[in-house]
C-alpha cells in the first residue's frame, strides 16, 4: 500500500516538476560556454513605460545629488555575510537615467559639482592666460527641482520555500528565495524648500533552483548516478534600476493629477487616461500586502456550514468501505485567523461482511483560517469530542460514548460575499478498541472522513 502511494504521488508530482523545469529552461539552455562580449544594458518592464509617458508642456530642470543606498545591508552568503554591499552603490546614475529617459526632466550635474567647478576654473584661467580673451563663462543652468532619496531597505528571505520528491534514489527538487528592495523619492522645490511629491515604491528579487538526479543499482555492482540543475538569481542592480524608473513614473503621473506640472495639450485625452489606470493601481496596491496577495473579500465572522461527508473505518475488520453521512458545524470567529468551532455529523462504519454501525459525532474544535481575505484559503482545525454508537444488535447496551480526538485541514473558496465552497479531510481517533464491538491487536479504532459542502456567512469583521 505504502508502495502504491510513492507511485501515485510520483504520477501527481511529475506534471509540477516538469513545469518547474520548463518555466527555467531559458537559464538552463543559455548556460555560458565561452567569453562572451560586451553588450548594451537591460532594459527593464518599467523602461518602456517610462517613453510612452505624455509630452510635458514644458521640460524640468531637475538636480540629484545624492540617492544613496541607505539600507547598511551587506550581501548575504551561505556562512553569514561579507563585505560586499547587497543594493547598488550607483543609484545615483540610475535615477539620472530614469530621469533622462522620461523626457519630462532635464538632469543638471550635482553629484560631482565640485569636479564641474574646479574645470570651468581652469578653462577660465587657460583662456586668460594664453588667449587674453574675455574669462567669462555661460552660466550654470539652475534646477527648479531638487530629487532626494534613496534605497532606504533591502529584506532578505522575505519568502523561502521548496519542493521535491525522490523515490528509491530518483527525484528532483526545486527552492526558491524572495528579497525585497524599497525605494524612496521625493521632489523639492529649489525656491521654497517645500516637499512637493513623495513616492514609495518596491521591488522583489527571485533567486530559484531546480535539481535532479538519479542514484541507484540497475545491476549487481552496477551502479548508475547522474545529476543536473540550475540556478537562476534576477540582478540585484535591475530590481534596484526598475523600483527607481517606477519611482519617477509615478512622479510624474501624480505631478499631474495635482497639478504641479502640465502635459502637452495634444497629449490632453491620453494623460488623462494613464492618470485614471495610476489611480486604479493605487487603490488596487491599498489592498495589497506586503507579499503581493489582494485581499479580495470582507473576513466572516459568523459561518454556518452544512456538508456531505464519506467515512471510511480502520479497525480490527479487514475490507473497509466508503459509507455515505452528512453533519453541519457553526463557527463563530475571534480573530480573523482564529474560529471555535462545533460540529454534529452523523454516518456509517463498515466493512465488506461482519460490521455495519451507525454513529454520531459531537466535536469542539479551535479553527485557523490561514488566509482570511482571500477568496482562496487553506485551513487547519482540531480538537475533541465524543462519538456516539448506536446498538447494532438488540442485547447491544444503546448509545456508547467514546472520548475522540480529531483533527483536519481541507480548502475554501468564496463564491461571493455570504457563499462558499469548502473541501476537509479529517482525523478522528476515539479512545477505545472496542468502536466495532470487537477488542484485538494493538491499535485503538479510528476513521477518516471526507467532507465536502457549502458555506454560509452570517457576518463578517468588516470590508476590505
Amino acid at each position: 500500500m505504502f508502495t502504491n502511494l510513492l507511485k501515485w504521488a510520483a504520477y501527481g508530482l511529475a506534471p509540477v516538476a516538469c513545469c518547474w523545469l520548463l518555466s527555467g529552461c531559458s537559464a538552463y539552455m543559455h548556460q555560458p560556454k565561452g567569453i562572451r562580449p560586451a553588450r548594451l544594458g537591460e532594459e527593464t518592464p518599467v523602461t518602456g513605460s517610462l517613453r510612452t509617458l505624455p509630452e510635458p508642456n514644458e521640460k524640468i530642470y531637475a538636480a540629484v545629488y545624492k540617492f544613496r543606498d541607505l539600507t547598511g545591508q551587506y550581501k548575504l552568503t551561505e556562512t553569514g555575510s561579507n563585505f560586499s554591499t547587497a543594493v547598488t552603490q550607483g543609484a545615483t546614475n540610475i535615477l539620472m537615467k530614469a530621469l533622462e529617459e522620461s523626457n519630462w526632466f532635464v538632469p543638471v550635474e550635482r553629484e560631482n559639482v565640485s569636479n564641474l567647478l574646479n574645470e570651468r576654473k581652469i578653462i577660465r584661467s587657460s583662456m586668460a592666460q594664453f588667449k587674453n580673451e574675455d574669462n567669462s563663462l555661460p552660466p550654470l543652468l539652475f534646477a527648479g527641482l531638487i530629487m532626494e532619496g534613496g534605497v532606504v531597505s533591502y529584506d532578505a528571505n522575505t519568502i523561502t520555500g521548496g519542493a521535491g520528491l525522490r523515490y528509491f534514489g530518483t527525484g528532483g527538487s526545486t527552492q526558491y528565495r524572495q528579497d525585497r528592495v524599497t525605494v524612496y523619492l521625493r521632489a523639492v522645490a529649489t525656491k521654497t524648500g517645500k516637499i512637493l511629491k513623495t513616492i514609495y515604491t518596491s521591488k522583489t528579487i527571485l533567486s530559484q533552483s531546480v535539481d535532479g538526479g538519479v542514484f541507484r543499482f540497475v545491476n549487481f555492482k552496477r551502479l548508475l548516478e547522474a545529476e543536473t540543475g540550475f540556478t537562476t538569481t534576477e540582478p540585484a542592480h535591475l530590481a534596484v534600476t526598475e523600483a527607481i524608473e517606477k519611482a519617477v513614473h509615478s512622479m510624474v503621473l501624480e505631478g499631474i493629477r495635482d497639478s504641479l506640472w502640465t502635459s502637452s495639450p495634444r497629449s490632453a485625452a491620453r494623460t488623462k487616461n494613464m492618470v485614471n489606470a495610476y489611480e486604479e493601481e493605487r487603490s488596487e496596491m491599498v489592498q495589497t500586502d506586503v507579499y503581493g496577495a489582494r485581499e479580495q473579500m470582507a473576513v466572516p465572522r459568523i459561518i454556518v456550514q452544512p456538508y456531505g461527508s464519506a467515512w471510511r473505518y480502520q479497525g480490527d475488520y479487514s475490507s473497509p468501505l466508503n459509507k455515505i453521512g452528512y453533519g453541519a458545524s457553526l463557527e463563530v470567529y475571534l480573530t480573523p485567523y482564529l474560529a471555535i468551532q462545533a460540529n454534529a455529523s452523523t454516518g456509517t462504519l463498515a466493512t465488506k461482511r461482519f460490521l455495519s454501525i451507525d454513529v454520531n459525532e459531537f466535536t469542539g474544535n479551535i479553527l485557523f483560517r490561514a488566509l482570511p481575505n482571500q477568496r482562496f484559503t487553506p485551513l487547519f482545525y482540531a480538537g475533541a469530542g465524543y462519538t456516539i454508537r448506536k446498538p447494532g444488535i438488540m442485547l447491544e447496551p444503546a448509545n456508547q460514548r467514546y472520548f475522540t480526538l480529531s483533527g483536519g485541514g481541507g480548502l475554501e473558496y468564496r463564491l461571493s460575499g455570504t457563499l462558499g465552497l469548502r473541501g476537509t479531510l479529517e482525523y478522528h481517533q476515539p479512545f477505545t478498541d472496542v468502536l466495532d464491538g470487537l477488542a484485538a491487536g494493538t491499535r485503538n479504532d479510528y476513521y477518516v472522513r471526507a467532507n465536502a459542502g457549502l458555506v454560509l456567512v452570517l457576518g463578517h469583521f468588516g470590508r476590505p
